[in-house]
């Protein structure tokens, strides 16, 4: 039996149905992988999600556990201990703190976290202190390195100075929010051969950090401005007054930004004494007058606090 030869159509249909099954196939293969990279790349995205929210988590905690371990020191003062480098020891207590956070980050999410205080440094602003931490991350196969930095506030701490200053034996006291200085200062006064050491007796100032609203200050010379930033205890910027952390090594003043607080005295003695500023009585020691001489809780301050503060009468100017 003689067998036919296909014709021309039939090669023709046998290429054509041997290319589209070709296709068919390289259609197939191409979905399959793009869906298998599709899912892969929707996991990945998913995971490298969720790590950028565990260290930006990490990093957010870094302002509360910096503000922890300036309070941390703030206690140590105030124990009656001495600190003569506050930045040293803050970065202890910082990186105690941050080995803590390490352990619960690693129990609740999974990952490997180490991190060091590089630095703990003033700020431009009294009311901050800035913090250098650098973080080294993993989960699986998902890595971070970064040196970050936060400020942390200090607002609403205790003022360490006065404790440092005169430290706790000599009968300086806590309470009510205020420092009560009892004859304290009165004794450093007499000490250091300061005029008046008896206005002084049972002065008193602010315990606890505020930033005073009334800024530009001169507004303190508006009416019931002045009483009621002395009532409330606010704290002011000063180029002379000293910053936090040199308020933790008991420094009057410092080459920093700081800040500077009315001491109060409650006498009726209107001798020229120590200008009320806590930067003057700790550090500078120049005199100043009684705002009202026949007032006992009136501020004592010198020509240059009066017109920063607005309280020189019109004649005067």
């Amino acid at each position: 039996m003689k067998i036919k030869k296909l014709d021309t159509r039939g090669n023709i249909i046998i290429g054509t149905t041997a290319i589209l099954i070709t296709a068919l196939l390289l259609i197939s293969i191409f979905v399959i992988t793009s869906i298998n990279y599709i899912q892969d790349s929707n996991i990945n995205s998913e995971s490298n999600d969720n790590f950028k929210y565990i260290i930006d988590d990490y990093s957010a905690n870094i302002e509360i556990l910096g503000r922890t371990s300036i309070a941390e020191a703030t206690q140590k003062i105030y124990n009656g201990l001495k600190i003569s480098d506050s930045e040293n020891q803050i970065m202890k207590n910082l990186n105690k703190n941050l080995e803590e956070k390490n352990k619960e980050f690693s129990e609740k999410y999974d990952i490997k976290i180490s991190s060091e205080t590089i630095s703990v440094q003033p700020s431009s602003s009294p009311w901050k202190v800035l913090f250098k931490v650098k973080i080294n991350g993993q989960k699986e196969n998902e890595k971070f390195s970064q040196i970050i930095e936060r400020n942390a506030s200090i607002e609403g701490l205790r003022d360490p100075l006065p404790i440092a200053k005169l430290t706790i034996l000599s009968g300086v006291m806590a309470y009510d929010d205020k420092i009560h200085y009892k004859t304290a200062l009165s004794a450093y006064m007499l000490l250091h051969n300061l005029d008046s050491p008896e206005s002084y007796i049972e002065a008193t100032a602010p315990l606890t950090i505020k930033k005073c609203p009334y800024d530009p200050y001169i507004h303190h010379g508006d009416p019931n401005v002045l009483e009621d930033c002395l009532n409330k205890g606010y704290f002011h910027e000063s180029a002379d007054g000293s910053c936090y952390l040199c308020r933790l090594e008991g420094k009057g003043k410092c080459p920093h930004y700081g800040m500077e607080v009315f001491i109060q005295t409650h006498t009726p003695i209107d001798n020229e004494t120590l200008s009320c500023s806590d930067h003057v009585v700790f550090a500078d020691h120049y005199n100043g007058a009684k705002i009202n001489p026949k007032d006992w809780d009136s501020l004592i301050l010198d020509d240059s606090h009066r017109k920063k503060y607005g309280l020189v009468e019109e004649d005067e100017q």
